[in-house]
Parts: structure tokens; C-alpha cells; sequence
């Protein structure tokens, strides 16, 4: 870090902006991607800062955090002491403005255009211990405790949605097996979406599967990014000699899919993200069709207490307030929420609880700048940040 402070220059701050953010980007995507914990995550918890990522998108936030923290080494440098007030004052302000500019896009989100559901959205959260699943519990013990969890009521219109891998014992052609206790329990006027392994010829897929309570299978998404080791063994051919497999049930790797389509639940728009497919922005919407809410199923266990849940958690508010749409996320041991398109939390179930959230209405909005575009915007402000420092350098020389 020093090397780059060597001149004691602004351009020593822009230079590496721009290499921190490029490792930040590339170590998103090289061999599968792991996003986590980017500078930029931060401002988690200061909502009005985040409003400007439904234009500019996580990686060119977190290129501009790392060069307002690195601001105050100004105070440093080889300038005046007029200079480094300037460089401060400047930075105060565009602070200042973008808290003001979030707090008025909050303010006013109730503005726009509200959708009162004719029917109910139960978001399920049933805090099942991981432990159990390698106990060889009955499956229908833990369907009889999700059900009465989800009270269904025979006469309400409603969909429970219900978190990844809470009946990891079985596959999804296993569960016709317990179909009468879910046409015991559900009526003509619900629809279950869960998290489910499924086969499909010699393949495996971690899936997320609506159906009805006939367990007919309504729409089927196939989780498109998978967790290295969690989920696949990376160069498995060759590991597999020495015994070595992956660290979850079975000792084949799940298969990726490579489509994520819209899902349609009583005409509204779903696009269905499987645990940590949430982490990766500008990657969610593989179509150019705009939708409603991102759904969010997720197990969060293999955390522990560490952590860890908290950290996934606030990758779904960023993805919110980037796509400019609400997101429901329905978590076994993490949290649950019913997250606005600007990331407020309108309800939560904390990752040590079970429960259950009622969603009744929400706040439709189109599609974000960031939507559009993706992460090209990311690239030209790298560009722009290319150009100020070779300006800089420039009159340096003078």
C-alpha cells in the first residue's frame, strides 16, 4: 500500500482505487467468484449512502468508497495546508449531498406505485439444525413441522415459500411419497415453493421447485452458481482418486444450469436466486424482461455462529436497492426478510428464530439504470479515473 503513496500525491489515491477495485472485480469472478465482503459493504447499515447504486452498481460504488476512505491521507502529502482543507471540504460535501439525495429517495419511495396482492405471500423461516440432516430423520417429521409452521388456512390464496435444502434426505421424485400429507394440509388455493435436490438423468441440481398441493411441479429453476467445494469438487476427476469429494451429502458434485427464467406466480414476476447467488451483482436477471420481486431461498447453517448469515444478509439489501426491486429472502439458520427496492427492512426473523412473514402489498418499480447496463458502468468510471490521473500527472510534471 505504501508503494502507492510513495509521491504523496492525489494521484497516488486514484491509482489505487483503481488497482484495489480491479482485485475487488476480478476476485468476483476468476474461477467461479466470491464477492464477499467488498470495501463497499461498509455503508451496509447507512441506507441513504446506498441510493445511488440503482445508477452506478456495487463495483463502481466500491471504487469510489475506497477513495473517499483514503481521503483524509491527504493530510500527508506534499501540499498546502489550503490544499488539504480543499481535498477534505470536497469530499465532506459529496458525502453530504449523496446522504441528502438517499434520505429524500427514501422519503419519497411511498410515492410510488403500490400493488395490494390478492393474495397472501408466507415466507417461512423454520430454523431447522443442520445437525439433523445427517441423522437420518424421517422426512416426515420435518414436512409436519414446516406445515404447522405455515398454518395454512384452506380458504386463503397463498403461497408459502419455503427455505434451500430443509429436506436434504430425500430427492424431489422422493417426495410424491408424502404428497397426501400435503393435500392433508393444503388446498386448491396454495402454491409451495421450496428448496430441493433433484435428478435429472446421471445429474444432480440444487433446485428451487413450485408446486401445488398435489405436489405437481408447477416451474422448476435449477441453481445456476455453485459453491466450490460446498457444492462441486473443482478438477473432481482428479481428486476423486485420493477419496476426496464434496463436504456436503453425497459424494457426487451437483450440476450447474445455465438458465435462470422469470418465474410467473399469479402474475407476478419472480427471479429465483439460490443462497449465495445473491452475491453477485449485475448477474441476477439473465433476461431483458423487467420482473417484480427477487426471491431468495437460502441455508445458512453451514456458518455456524459466526458471522457469517449477517454478512450474506447484507449482500440481499444491496442487491434490493441495485435492481430497484423488493426481495423476499426465506433462510433456514440466517435471516429472513421482506426487503423494499431501497433496502429498508420491512420485516425480519433474526437467524436464531423461527417464524413466519406475511407479505400483503408491495412497491412496483421499473428497471434501474444498473439493470440495464450492469457492470459496463463499473468500467467507465474506471476509465474516467484513468484520464483524471494522467491529467494529474500531467500538471505534476509542470
Amino acid at each position: 500500500m505504501f508503494f502507492f503513496f510513495l509521491n504523496k500525491k492525489f494521484s497516488s489515491i486514484l491509482i489505487f482505487s483503481i488497482f484495489f477495485s480491479l482485485i475487488e472485480f476480478f476476485r468476483s469472478f476468476i474461477l467461479g467468484g466470491f464477492p464477499w465482503n467488498l470495501i463497499a459493504f461498509a455503508w451496509t447499515d447507512y441506507l441513504q449512502f446506498l441510493q445511488v447504486l440503482p445508477f452506478i452498481g456495487t463495483y463502481s460504488f466500491n471504487l469510489l468508497s475506497i477513495t473517499i476512505f483514503l481521503i483524509p491521507t491527504v493530510v500527508l502529502f506534499n501540499y498546502k495546508k489550503i490544499t488539504k482543507l480543499s481535498f477534505l471540504a470536497l469530499a465532506s460535501v459529496i458525502l453530504i449531498i449523496n446522504f441528502f439525495y438517499g434520505s429524500l429517495i427514501i422519503k419519497n419511495n411511498e410515492k410510488v406505485n403500490k400493488i395490494n396482492l390478492n393474495f397472501l405471500i408466507k415466507i417461512i423461516s423454520p430454523n431447522i439444525d443442520v445437525a439433523r440432516y445427517f441423522k437420518n430423520e424421517s422426512p416426515e417429521k420435518i414436512i409436519l413441522e414446516l406445515i404447522n409452521l405455515s398454518n395454512p388456512n384452506d380458504l386463503e390464496k397463498t403461497i408459502f415459500i419455503f427455505p434451500e435444502g430443509v429436506l436434504t434426505n430425500i430427492y424431489l421424485k422422493d417426495l410424491k411419497n408424502y404428497s397426501y400429507i400435503f393435500e392433508e394440509n393444503y388446498s386448491e388455493r396454495h402454491k409451495i415453493i421450496m428448496g430441493i435436490n433433484s435428478t435429472e438423468e446421471t445429474k444432480v441440481f440444487n433446485s428451487m421447485v413450485v408446486l401445488d398441493r398435489n405436489l405437481n411441479i408447477l416451474t422448476k429453476y435449477n441453481k445456476n452458481k455453485l459453491v466450490p467445494f460446498g457444492e462441486f469438487l473443482p478438477f473432481e476427476n482428479f481428486f476423486n482418486k485420493f477419496g476426496l469429494k464434496k463436504i456436503t451429502q453425497g459424494y457426487d458434485s451437483f450440476s450447474k444450469d445455465n438458465e435462470r427464467s422469470i418465474i410467473n406466480i399469479n402474475n407476478i414476476n419472480f427471479v429465483p436466486l439460490i443462497c449465495y447467488e445473491i452475491i453477485y451483482s449485475g448477474k441476477i436477471n439473465k433476461t431483458n424482461n423487467d420482473f417484480d420481486l427477487i426471491l431468495n431461498i437460502s441455508e445458512d447453517g453451514w456458518f455456524g455462529s459466526s458471522v457469517g448469515p449477517y454478512q450474506h444478509f447484507s449482500h440481499a439489501i444491496f442487491r434490493s436497492i441495485e435492481e430497484g426491486k423488493n426481495l423476499i429472502r426465506s433462510a433456514n439458520n440466517g435471516i429472513s426478510a421482506f426487503i423494499n427496492s431501497k433496502g429498508q427492512i420491512i420485516n425480519r426473523i433474526e437467524s436464531t428464530e423461527s417464524g413466519v412473514i406475511e407479505v400483503k402489498s408491495f412497491y412496483r418499480t421499473k428497471k434501474t439504470l444498473f439493470n440495464s447496463f450492469g457492470n459496463k458502468i463499473f468500467f467507465y468510471f474506471l476509465l474516467f479515473y484513468i484520464t483524471l490521473f494522467f491529467f494529474l500527472k500531467k500538471e505534476e510534471i509542470k
